[in-house]
């Protein structure tokens, strides 16, 4: 069963839904459309009877998702929502779907990319994942599941690591601090999903969506974290600040933050 959308790739196969970020020329990054396709896809395979567990990844070799297209970045973003993103939404429905989400990750999964890995309620790696925060060199955050929620799962300490000095992780890095529950060479990470995915096949659906339904419910409040936070980027998006950031990126320059 396949589904035509522009931006990502959907499918359906042996109880298995797969949502692919398809802009491997954008490194996968998304723009409003992506995120409302993939909410779409979400909410399909999430209520769909004959589906057991949901993948998400990205087209191609270079990246799962490196966040928000910038090109579509220039003090907000081209879509709905408080940032010109349904970013709260599509984090959300990760998390509700009632279904467990792995993130197949090879290559770059970078800023809002990096985070929906995270939201993913497990997620496999490749040799080659390069995990990361960009926010603060590129004047944005991610102020609710991006933090607090990254605090939760590899510590406070690592989460402020990783928003202070934006360094990229490898696989065996992720799994060491919990970003990640195994990596495997780049030729055998599909054959690895696909045996986490039979697992999971093999269990209770309704024992499955209890068991995700009560992790969720433990960091709930993250969501009106995440809303108000998300507010105060917007209105941060609007500074000179945050648009000499967008600018040094688009420039391929080091970014003057502070003069």
């Amino acid at each position: 069963m396949t589904t035509q959308y522009e931006d990502i790739l959907y499918e359906i196969k042996e109880g298995v839904a797969t949502i692919t970020i398809n802009r491997p020329d954008k490194y996968n990054a998304f723009r409003a459309q992506t995120c409302e396709e993939m909410i779409d896809a979400f909410l399909k395979a999430g209520w769909n009877k004959k589906v057991g567990v949901i993948v998400l990844t990205g087209a191609g070799t270079k990246a799962f998702c490196t966040g928000g297209d910038q090109s579509a970045h220039a003090g907000h973003y081209d879509g709905r929502g408080v940032i010109g993103l349904p970013l709260e939404e599509l984090q959300s429905v990760i998390r509700d779907v009632p279904k467990p989400v792995i993130a197949k990750v090879r290559g770059y999964a970078i800023g809002g990319g990096h985070v929906l890995a995270l939201l993913c309620d497990l997620t496999l790696a490749a040799e080659s994942a390069k995990f990361g925060q960009v926010g603060p060199k590129v004047g944005s955050v991610d102020p609710g599941f991006g933090t607090a929620y990254m605090a939760r799962v590899i510590g406070e300490k690592k989460a402020r690591e990783v928003w202070y000095l934006c360094r990229q992780y490898s696989g065996t890095e992720a799994v060491q601090m919990g970003l990640a529950n195994k990596v495997v060479p780049d030729d055998q990470l599909d054959a690895e999903v696909d045996r986490w995915c039979a697992e999971i096949l093999e269990k209770s659906p309704t024992a499955l969506e209890l068991a995700k339904r009560s992790f969720n419910a433990d960091t709930a409040h993250i969501a009106g974290i995440s809303s108000l936070g998300l507010k105060a980027v917007s209105l941060f998006y609007g500074t000179e600040e945050s648009q000499e950031g967008v600018r040094a990126f688009q420039e391929k320059r080091k970014p003057n933050f502070r003069e």
